[in-house]
């Protein structure tokens, strides 16, 4: 988003606080906070994530914000983004005389201050955005970064985006194939097969492996084999030998073993097996380390396949 037209806006309309908001199909409008406006764009009520009858109420003219008449009948809700212009005395009132107690801006701020009858305004982005508060939200935007064309792109030239300077080796590959995919720093890939995937700092993955449209959050430290010599099969933190992983999350630190298959055969929805280090959420998998420092998932007891 451009900030200038944000506040530009803001000041045209004389609004003490400015919402800005993203059009919404019928779908996803159910997952969001969304918003009522009357026909100057000024929001008038307020829904956190209303369904059916609930949810048609907050339909609106979104051509009063700016879109087409095309998209305003696709998209006729609008979700809060969470970013708001303020008039700075209006948020030292809000904040010390009106709530005082308040602790949050979005369920509290924002809405008291339309109920108390200030000049709420909407504020229309219609480009990218994401909220990545759920498992497959986080995973089909971290995955679509590794795409020929991204919704997102680290390489605007105009807007670059750098990466925290960490001062790790250049990542090693060793006789593999990658396709549509990010390769952080750090890495150690043997022999691997990577494709749609996105693999984070020093990811250690060994002969064989094969690992699609997943996501691999790295690890924050390298480890020897000196140093897990006692764990069964002595797999450092990372990608033992001959795994294979479909359609996951694997976090950081993560330990798994050799030959085991990360796939969700059955196709399963929705699991939570904590005790086992993994969940599946939307039939994506997710795997986590034990608080001890890693997870160590033996051949015969591969808990995702």
């Amino acid at each position: 988003m451009d900030y200038k037209a944000f506040i530009r806006a803001h000041r045209v309309t004389g609004a003490d606080i400015t919402v800005s908001a993203v059009p919404m199909d019928e779908k996803r409008a159910t997952s969001f906070g969304v918003m009522l406006i009357d026909g100057q764009g000024k929001i008038t009520n307020f829904g956190e994530k209303p369904k059916g009858d609930a949810l048609r109420k907050f339909k609106c003219d979104t051509t009063v914000l700016g879109l087409d008449a095309k998209r305003a009948q696709e998209m006729p809700y609008i979700a809060s983004m969470g970013i708001y212009v303020f008039k700075k005395d209006v948020m030292e009132k809000l904040l010390q005389k009106d709530f005082p107690e308040a602790n949050d801006f979005g369920s509290e701020i924002i809405i008291g201050a339309t109920e108390k009858g200030y000049h709420v305004q909407a504020y229309l982005f219609d480009g990218y955005w994401e909220d990545i508060g759920t498992i497959e939200s986080f995973y089909n935007a971290n995955l679509n970064l590794a795409t020929a064309n991204p919704n997102f792109t680290f390489y605007d030239k105009n807007a670059p985006i750098y990466t925290q300077s960490r001062f790790l080796p250049p990542s090693k590959l060793v006789d593999c194939s990658i396709t549509a995919s990010i390769v952080g720093d750090g890495c150690l890939i043997k022999k691997a097969t990577i494709s749609g995937s996105v693999i984070g700092l020093r990811s250690i993955v060994l002969e064989g492996c094969t690992i699609e449209n997943s996501l691999l959050l790295g690890a924050d430290y390298f480890e020897t084999y000196v140093e897990c010599s006692a764990l069964p099969g002595c797999t450092p933190i990372g990608i033992g030998a001959g795994t294979t992983i479909r359609r996951a999350i694997v976090d950081k630190n993560a330990r798994i073993g050799m030959d085991c298959k990360i796939i969700n055969a059955a196709g399963v929805l929705e699991a939570n097996h904590e005790e086992a280090f993994y969940i599946i959420k939307d039939s994506i998998g997710s795997r986590f380390p034990a608080l001890t420092g890693g997870v160590h998932a033996a051949p015969d007891a591969s808990p995702l396949q």
